[in-house]
């Protein structure tokens, strides 16, 4: 591990991609801890007592939620952009052949139109979130001009993260948002040890004995599903290009158990945390819609029923999310035009056909364990009923920091090995 460090730091380019990431870090870090206008700290503790959704939300945001600071609502929209571009990709057809068939330019101005609709979608959750925030007399009453001051800084923080995210995308290391989101939970982390720790007594250790151990069993369960792929044989046809031989080499198509990631968790969590949000900010309003949610709000508040909710949720966008990104046709075209093939099977649709099927007997094993491992935090919470530590190292926290850890050290492997081979 120290020999892989010391490599690390001794490429200069390795080097200042993970001082620049460290940087950007830090920089987030200063902007969750800048409060909006007239804060009443006593309240927002009231807040966060009153209303458990606020918890989870401000875990993803790394305590900028509880300070309501001016990134208060961290990559939240741009996830949510994300996700109803996912769902349209299956309503328009111009959507999915513009993210699938128009290559690297596509993708790009799929990602474009992302950004765009995280503007609005931003404005209105910070207006909703001041409404609620005002409401609970969080901070005082906001004027009209002050009200639309701070909606547009709080848009303009979360836009603001987004560059930063692109910035750690191009010139850094690993996937920019998701190491923001890892940054956001693993800065508070500390601080609810501290309160965890603070709240112990001796006639709980069994519970957290078993906690632990539950815990670093889930750790492993996600590093298996992270780590574990099905290698597809892939041979190249021999070719004569001016008197010298190229190709004839063969290698393998790694298709991963779990090749959607930690995305499954996003979309599920996002979905069953909307309900109540909409339900806490039409607080003390009367009407049809805020009687449904409510009853909405009181179906989710029971664990069984949450928990086979947030079950099948990850279960089915694991499907979804590997179908829209994991091609075959893509993957087969690609193949025949370098002039790959895998042994036995015909380029074209033949191809395309085995790589599905392979697929359809891979993918129902990762989005089941994936599944199980998202719940099992909230079984082994209500056996041992340390609520707390469940929340703080469980669940949808864990798999998220566990996944980004492993893609970040993936890249960070790849950039040591391209130089090894660049040396060689």
């Amino acid at each position: 591990m120290f020999n892989k460090i010391f490599q690390i730091f001794r490429v200069r380019e390795l080097r200042n991609k993970i001082l620049f990431v460290l940087g950007v870090f830090a920089v987030f870090r200063l902007m969750a801890n800048i409060p909006i206008p007239g804060v009443n700290p006593e309240n927002v503790k009231a807040l966060f007592e009153d209303l458990s959704i606020f918890g989870l939300l401000n875990v993803f945001t790394g305590g900028a939620l509880e300070r309501v600071s001016i990134v208060m609502l961290g990559v939240g929209p741009y996830i949510t952009a994300s996700i109803i571009f996912q769902l349209l990709t299956m309503i328009f057809p111009q959507l999915e052949e513009m993210y699938k068939e128009e290559g690297e330019a596509g993708r790009q101005k799929f990602n474009q139109y992302t950004r765009i609709a995280t503007v609005p979608l931003a404005s209105l959750q910070a207006y909703t979130m001041l409404m609620l925030l005002e409401r609970r007399e969080v901070i005082s009453a906001l004027t009209p001009q002050l009200l639309l001051t701070s909606i547009l800084t709080i848009t303009a923080g979360t836009v603001f993260l987004i560059w930063l995210g692109e910035l750690i995308s191009e010139k850094g290391i690993g996937e920019g948002v998701s190491l923001l989101i890892f940054a956001g939970i693993a800065a508070d982390l500390p601080n609810n040890i501290f309160q965890m720790l603070t709240g112990w007594s001796p006639g709980q250790l069994p519970s957290y004995l078993l906690f632990f151990a539950m815990s670093l069993l889930i750790i492993t369960g996600v590093v298996i599903v992270n780590e574990g792929r099905r290698n597809i044989p892939v041979s190249y046809a021999k070719r004569v290009r001016g008197g010298k031989m190229y190709g004839g080499a063969s290698t393998y198509l790694p298709m991963n158990i779990n090749p959607a990631g930690v995305m499954p968790i996003i979309f599920s969590m996002s979905i069953l945390l909307l309900p109540s949000m909409m339900a806490s900010f039409l607080e003390g309003k009367t009407g049809g819609i805020v009687g449904i949610l409510q009853k909405v709000v009181s179906l989710l508040g029971d664990p069984f029923i949450y928990g086979m909710l947030y079950f099948g949720l990850v279960f089915l966008f694991t499907y979804f999310y590997t179908m829209i990104t994991f091609d075959p046709g893509t993957i087969a075209d690609n193949l025949k035009k370098m002039g790959g093939f895998v042994p036995g099977i015909r380029p074209g649709s033949s191809t395309v056909r085995y790589l599905s099927f392979v697929l359809n007997r891979v993918l129902p094993f990762g989005a089941l364990f994936l599944a199980s491992i998202a719940v099992m935090p909230s079984i082994i919470g209500q056996l041992t009923g340390i609520v707390g530590f469940q929340f703080l190292i469980g669940g949808t926290s864990l798999l998220i920091v566990v996944s980004v850890i492993l893609e970040t050290m993936r890249q960070i492997n790849a950039q040591l090995q391209m130089r090894e081979y660049d040396t060689f």
